[in-house]
């Protein structure tokens, strides 16, 4: 998996922003801001772009040049320019996407499982199976333990973090943050998860029991096999 990126760090000094259905703001033209829906066949080409970008980023990482994301989405680059900017605003996009896709799959785990253990390995194999720790923001994966015993009421995101990235991550890092430290504090308290592991190591199980491999039934396989494996480790051993 590659991650991490220059494009990362540059993103919030991007100027104009893009609003969810992936029109520009700040522009000419006297409209004071105001947006239009767009036509079929732009709204489609949208889609095949960020269908694209979440492929080429997932499968080569954030460096990826904006032309592989037009040749995957099939449209010319020009076309990928007019709905993002800059290839900054686009992997912006992409990653708090992907944020707010593992923060969702973490809620529900939380709160439709009684066990602390089964909601902690729900959230895993959801999120791994979903392909999304491929596309995890590289601060996410930055998270240390703030003291010796790691445990989650301790761990933050590191504050020599640059105003660049606190804009790209805006609120959605922190509330992934927050609510995968509440399934590892349960886990932890029902004695189901070692001591010494933290929401940063979860989080990295996440992107990397997520290869990306040509074929998707030996993706799958592998994924779920190198899932397992990762979960026995973070087990705990009572008596061990």
């Amino acid at each position: 998996m590659h991650i991490q990126d220059p494009h990362w760090a540059s993103v919030a000094s991007v100027a104009t922003a893009v609003d969810p259905a992936g029109h520009t703001g700040g522009g000419g033209g006297g409209g004071g801001g105001r947006t239009s829906p767009l036509r079929v066949d732009a709204q489609r080409n949208l889609e095949h772009v960020l269908r694209a970008a979440r492929e080429v980023f997932g499968e080569l990482g954030y460096g990826a040049p904006m032309e592989d994301v037009a040749r995957r989405a099939r449209v010319g680059v020009g076309t990928v320019y007019r709905r993002f900017p800059s290839k900054d605003v686009l992997v912006r996009r992409i990653a708090e996407e992907e944020t707010a896709r593992l923060t969702e799959q973490a809620r529900a785990a939380l709160g439709q499982e009684d066990e602390a253990w089964s909601a902690l390995s729900r959230f895993l194999r959801t999120s791994v199976a979903s392909g999304a720790g491929r596309l995890l923001p590289p601060q996410v994966l930055q998270v240390q333990p703030a003291g010796a015993s790691g445990t989650a009421e301790e761990t933050r995101v590191p504050q020599q973090r640059g105003a660049a990235e606190d804009a790209a991550s805006g609120s959605g890092v922190t509330a992934l943050l927050e609510v995968v430290g509440q399934l590892v504090d349960r886990a932890r308290t029902a004695g189901e998860l070692r001591a010494d592991v933290s929401v940063a190591d979860v989080l990295l199980v996440i992107a990397t029991a997520a290869p990306a491999l040509p074929d998707a039934a030996h993706q799958a396989a592998a994924s779920a096999r190198l899932l397992d494996i990762l979960l026995e480790g973070l087990r705990s051993r009572p008596g061990a």
